[in-house]
């Protein structure tokens, strides 16, 4: 900066005053501020988009990124991207997250809203996007493929977790530490002078109570909020009050009261208590053990009879039968549901009070001569049963004479059975329990065969019923896979439905695909099967619908889109790996191997003033090649080392300009005209501090206060050749 003395300034001024000089004599002068040049030489340029060469590219598309919210107030975000851009994407609104409501309903009215702004803009749309992994809905999709729970049938249970009675040598529910010698009595010397016991033997002389322990464990550990009851046998020689300790493994100690104190005495007593597992008995991965503290003094204890249960709201406790699939067993409505066949036999309902204990109703049928016992038969049809089951025949029968008849369940299909065996029946009533397993997932009917019988048959109060080995417990049906791909197959035509029947007529460009390749094996789909970290928001269609969901998904925006639109898959880091770049175009072969269009490939290019411009000129070249069109899609650029918006540097700021422009500038030269869809800039300003994205960071052509930065100058020239 030049200056001027103030004494030289005095000094020339008294000198005018006093001689008669030429008035330009003062050459008073001071530089504008770096800065201030800057800014200017910024002004001079124009507005973004009158940069695109429409001579070469008439359909270029110069884009944002924005906030549908912002853009749609028609404030000062909607007037800045008016001005400098042809396009708009949407950075979230437009997602299945955004749009699909948890019980399945769609809220399009943002959507609508934000078609009509930018119609009133001037500006299209590109649309974003219709199948990716992150930002959906995942709530609703895990709901429509969870398991059907049925609720148990036998009220709440307790149910036992660990069953010690110390009658063999098993040790592996219990163990004792070094001040603890457990040794088994002589049989008799359990509870009541049956069996044996476990006797312990403290002999004293400790520091702490808990330097002779007895450990009880429970597998799986108890956690918070669940409930559990302690029951045991106890004694000892002499009197003394066991604390408990809640452990998560023993000698892990997490909580001094688990179970309250256990008196014993001489004298067995049975001690039981329930307890709500607290979060203090639960921390460290819950509670999988039971520490009984045996005291500092010398004593003898006896154990038997330990038995740890846990509350089953939904019940359980052993196998019961279900509800009988023979519906009509009594009679007493008629005999709707029973027939048979047969040579000269006959069936039919009986004479009231000629059924079991002679009152009601019972089912007979006759048979006049022998033969084979399939000649005659008894039937009723049955939805088929469960495959693996046990079920249990249960009826009374009684005949004017003696003999054996036989019952089955069978296939009508092919008529392959599975017997109940034989039984015997004469002219008092017998009550029969029968069981046998359905071999067949189309077991659909109960037979009786007594072809080789003579006489008249009646049975009465007949049901066959399904053993539940879950004890009438809460049952979890899982879906196969093949149903839960046909759900998700449904979910994603309607979501796609819906969405196109929306904004068919305005937005004519989608980003169908978005980021289907996986990082670590660039030629595969991500998945997210066996992630342990899933996000809230995170579904892969892929993990239910398999290779062919982006061949679903282009085909559904085809079908329901309009004939025009041009379609897309994308992907982000295709200049960071070559062979994802390469794994992309091989999945866009296969799509259309499959009969599916792609119209064209987006590449995001988040990157920084440091990214390998080989690898660009790599990425644009492959991509080329192609014949599609291509976007660069979400263009932002960071500062090497991710450098912060306060602590970037003039250079650093130069540096991002030369990478813009370069970028652009190859996307212009590698690309064929033919094929340049467009550039969307991902984030026209810089990031707050407070963004999800890149926060902080100076990633765009204008700073927050939409002054333009040299990454302006650099785009600008980037477009226009200069």
């Amino acid at each position: 900066m030049k200056y001027i003395n103030k004494l030289l300034l005095g000094a020339v001024s008294v000198l005018f005053m006093a001689s008669c000089v030429e008035d330009s004599l003062l050459d008073y002068r001071v530089d504008k501020p770096e800065s201030v040049v800057q800014q200017e030489y910024l002004n001079d340029y124009d507005v973004l988009k009158s940069y695109v060469d429409r001579s070469a590219s008439p359909d270029f598309k110069l884009g944002a990124g924005v906030s549908l919210n912002a853009f749609n107030d028609k404030g000062l975000v909607y007037s800045h991207i008016m001005s400098n851009f042809d396009e708009v994407t949407a950075g979230y609104a437009m997602k299945h997250g955004a749009i699909v409501q948890n019980n399945g309903s769609m809220n399009f009215a943002g959507v609508k809203n934000f078609i009509a702004t930018a119609q009133e803009a001037g500006v299209t749309i590109y649309g974003h996007t219709l199948a990716w992994h992150a930002n959906q809905n995942a709530e609703y999709l895990n709901s429509t493929i969870a398991p059907t729970i049925i609720p148990g049938t036998a009220g709440p249970t307790w149910d036992p977790v660990t069953e010690i009675d110390f009658e063999t040598d098993d040790a592996s529910k219990y163990l004792g530490n070094a001040g603890a010698a457990m040794e088994f009595t002589a049989d008799g010397g359990g509870k009541d002078g049956e069996g044996r016991a476990l006797k312990i033997t403290n002999s004293g002389g400790h520091a702490n109570d808990w330097d002779s322990q007895f450990f009880v464990l429970i597998d799986p550990a108890a956690q918070e909020g669940e409930q559990y009851e302690l029951t045991m046998d106890v004694k000892a020689d002499v009197d003394f009050s066991i604390p408990t300790q809640a452990h998560s493994v023993p000698y892990a100690y997490s909580f001094y009261d688990f179970f309250g104190a256990i008196p014993a005495s001489s004298e067995w007593i049975t001690y039981t208590k329930q307890v709500t597992v607290s979060a203090d008995m639960a921390k460290n991965g819950g509670a999988g053990a039971i520490a009984f503290n045996l005291g500092v003094n010398a004593n003898v204890f006896y154990f038997d009879n330990i038995s740890v249960k846990k509350y089953n709201e939904s019940g359980g406790g052993g196998p019961v039968l279900e509800a009988s699939v023979i519906t009509n067993t009594d009679f007493e409505n008629g005999d709707g549901g029973w027939g048979g066949w047969g040579g000269a036999s006959t069936r039919s309902l009986s004479a009231d009070g000629e059924g079991y204990g002679g009152s009601g109703f019972a089912y007979t049928f006759t048979n006049p001569s022998a033969g084979n016992f399939w000649e005659a038969q008894v039937a009723y049809d049955l939805a088929p049963l469960v495959e693996g089951s046990n079920y249990v025949l249960n009826f009374q029968v009684k005949a004017t004479a003696a003999g054996a008849i036989r019952a089955e369940i069978q296939s009508s299909s092919d008529y392959s059975s599975d017997g109940f065996g034989s039984f015997d029946v004469s002219n008092e009533w017998t009550e029969y329990t029968l069981e046998t397993v359905a071999g067949r997932d189309d077991r659909n009917r109960f037979i009786i065969s007594f072809g080789d019988y003579v006489g008249t048959v009646y049975i009465d109060d007949v049901t066959l019923r399904r053993l539940n080995p879950d004890g009438g417990g809460e049952q979890i049906i899982e879906m196969t896979p093949e149903e839960k791909k046909d759900t998700i197959t449904a979910e994603l035509d309607r979501w796609i439905a819906g969405m196109m029947e929306v904004s068919k007529d305005y937005v004519h460009a989608w980003d169908v695909v978005n980021e289907p390749m996986d990082d670590g094996n660039p030629y595969e789909l991500k998945t997210g099967v066996g992630k342990t970290d899933m996000a809230a928001d995170e579904f892969y269609w892929q993990d239910y619908l398999g290779k062919d969901y982006a061949v679903m998904a282009f085909n559904l925006a085809a079908q329901y889109g309009s004939p025009e639109d041009k379609l897309f898959i994308n992907d982000y880091n295709l200049e960071y790996n070559i062979d994802k770049c390469k794994g992309l175009i091989k999945y866009v072969e296969y799509i259309e191997e499959q009969g599916a269009r792609v119209d064209g490939i987006g590449t995001q290019m988040h990157i920084n003033t440091n990214t390998d411009k080989d690898k660009i000129v790599e990425m644009f070249n492959l991509l080329a090649a192609t014949g599609k069109l291509i976007k660069i899609s979400e263009l932002d650029m960071g500062i090497a080392d991710g450098v912060i918006t306060a602590d970037a540097t003039e250079a650093d700021l130069q540096a991002q300009a030369d990478m813009y422009q370069f970028v652009v500038e190859k996307y212009l030269e590698l690309i064929p005209a033919s094929q340049q869809y467009g550039i969307t800039v991902w984030s026209p300003l810089d990031s707050p501090k407070e963004s999800s994205w890149r926060a902080d960071q100076p990633i765009g052509l204008w700073n927050l206060n939409y002054y333009r930065k040299p990454a302006y100058a650099g785009f600008a020239d980037g477009l226009s050749g200069n």
